[in-house]
């Protein structure tokens, strides 16, 4: 048990640290264009790699996952709703499941 508190705490300690030194180490605007570039893309880049594998272990077969990750990409660059993206993915799911699989 005593172990347990000090994982949490040192993972407190850790994670308020890289929330914090940015904040207080770097005062002055960044400059320069590649790094501001690189900094843009960080929050894309972190969920599009936390929800890709989702995605495609959510249903229970990757082939479903993968069909619904491509209705969902053919319907989001035609420029449709969320709702309708995301509802077309699980009826495309939905069908494959029943039909196919």
């Amino acid at each position: 048990m005593p172990n347990l508190v000090i994982y949490i705490a040192v993972m407190a300690i850790v994670t308020y640290l890289i929330r914090v030194l940015p904040l207080t180490l770097i005062r002055k605007k960044i400059t320069n264009v590649t790094l501001r570039s690189f900094l843009y893309y960080v929050p894309y880049v972190t969920l599009s790699v936390m929800t890709f594998p989702a995605i495609l272990k959510a249903t229970g077969s990757i082939y479903s996952g993968l069909a619904a990750l491509i209705v969902c990409i053919l319907l989001a660059w035609k420029g449709f709703s969320l709702t309708v993206v995301a509802l077309s993915a699980c009826v495309a799911v939905f069908v494959l499941n029943l039909f196919l699989l």
